[in-house]
């Protein structure tokens, strides 16, 4: 990982820019990116667009990061790409100012080169990582959204809400649009900031747009009522569960609002409606059994795992609650054990899996404040032992790194 724009226009550079004939909507955020593209990109497709998508990191299978209409790039696809491109790095790597370009920097080199080929209508691009110096910001977007902003990559972005900020404001675009989720006061205000020297029109999460939520849907999902300048549509449902999706949700439909409203054309409610049903986002508060009943959250930072927290303290009160947790040792582990553990009726298991940064359950042991936690040297053990201890109507709650949870996932669906 190394930040900075100069090998991504060079390489672009090289194969005559195609991001300058895409239309484009950016997305930033600490949490919540997925969602809201993949809602958005439903209620776009609701339309009639082709809609492409550039999300991080896979669930399933790599090629899912770059998809059209939900659709994933193919293999063949990719192999034609990647050759085509091994010549242009060899041509960059003998110039030392652009020498070593990322796997994430190719990665979203060929989604624009490839959303401009299948000649989409309008291209949903994911920041990877900040802002300011991710590898997306080449692009110049029509629109452009900001969702959360919390502690994560402090390391990179910066120690404190606001020079997280300041990174993921980086995005703003000037006269470019703009629309914030649900964002702390400190955050919003160097977000409001940088908007205003941009000259870029912004709406914002209870002050432009409000949500009143309504409870949990009978089968799965959420039930809220929206609101905006354009009036409100009431008994919306999201088939994502968890109270923080409706925050998601609401940002998309406000941003579907300014795109057409851009392209002057009249919303109808149904297309908001119908494209919040169509939303699927894997490993986000999933069901992936019933019997045993088994969720799985990718909630890999703080922020993350006090919404998912709260989540199952209100949606499933009455349950017992089997965790089993992993995550990468950059992330701020004994901080989101805390959170964990505050959930009543609950047992924890910690483990590790496959992955270069994956937890060292021998250092966690070494912890302060942590001896007290039951490890499992492997998932597997630890997955057997909860499903041999848990009764009919206890959850299984698998969470933390969704590389960790998209590892576990295969093996489930699989089996």
């Amino acid at each position: 990982m190394r930040p900075g724009l100069d090998r991504v226009k060079a390489l672009l550079e090289l194969i005559d820019n195609p991001e300058q004939n895409l239309q484009m909507i950016h997305v930033a955020g600490t949490n919540g990116k997925g969602s809201t593209v993949s809602y958005l990109s439903c209620m776009l497709q609701e339309l009639g667009l082709s809609v492409g998508t550039f999300t991080s990191p896979f669930i399933e299978v790599f090629n899912e990061r770059i998809a059209i209409n939900g659709q994933w790039i193919p293999d063949e696809a990719i192999i034609r790409l990647v050759n085509k491109y091994q010549p242009f790095v060899a041509l960059l790597d003998d110039q030392p100012a652009v020498a070593g370009i990322t796997e994430f920097e190719l990665l979203t080199v060929m989604g624009l080169d490839y959303f401009q080929e299948q000649q989409v209508d309008v291209a949903i691009i994911e920041v990877g990582l900040g802002g300011l110096l991710d590898s997306t910001n080449v692009i110049e977007p029509i629109l452009t959204a900001i969702t959360t902003i919390g502690m994560d990559h402090t390391d990179i972005l910066g120690e404190t809400l606001e020079d997280i900020a300041t990174q993921k404001a980086g995005i703003i675009k000037p006269n470019v649009p703009l629309v914030t989720g649900k964002i702390e006061e400190a955050a919003l205000k160097v977000i409001k900031e940088t908007a205003m020297k941009q000259n870029a029109p912004i709406k914002c999460f209870e002050e432009d747009y409000q949500v009143v939520y309504q409870g949990p849907d009978s089968k799965w999902g959420e039930i809220f009522d929206f609101y905006n300048e354009a009036g409100k549509i009431k008994n919306i449902k999201t088939p994502l569960l968890g109270e923080h999706q409706i925050e998601n949700a609401s940002l998309a439909i406000e941003l579907f609002f300014s795109y057409c409203h851009l392209k002057q054309i009249p919303i109808k409610q149904e297309w908001i409606i119908n494209g919040l049903a169509q939303t699927h986002w894997p490993a986000r508060m999933e069901k992936i059994s019933d019997e045993p009943f088994i969720v799985m959250d990718g909630a890999h930072n703080n922020h993350a795992m006090k919404r998912l927290v709260e989540n199952v303290m209100r949606e499933f009160p009455q349950r017992k609650i089997w965790i089993l947790f992993s995550a990468l040792e950059t992330k701020d582990i004994t901080q989101m054990l805390a959170e964990l553990v505050r959930i009543p009726s609950s047992e924890l298991l910690v483990t590790t899996f496959d992955h270069p940064k994956a937890l060292n359950i021998e250092k966690l042991k070494s912890m302060s404040g942590v001896t007290s936690i039951k490890t499992a040297a492997a998932w597997q053990l630890g997955l057997a032992d909860l499903l041999e201890k848990s009764m009919a109507d206890d959850l299984i709650l698998i969470t933390g790194s969704l590389y960790f949870v998209s590892e576990i996932r295969q093996f489930l669906l699989n089996h």
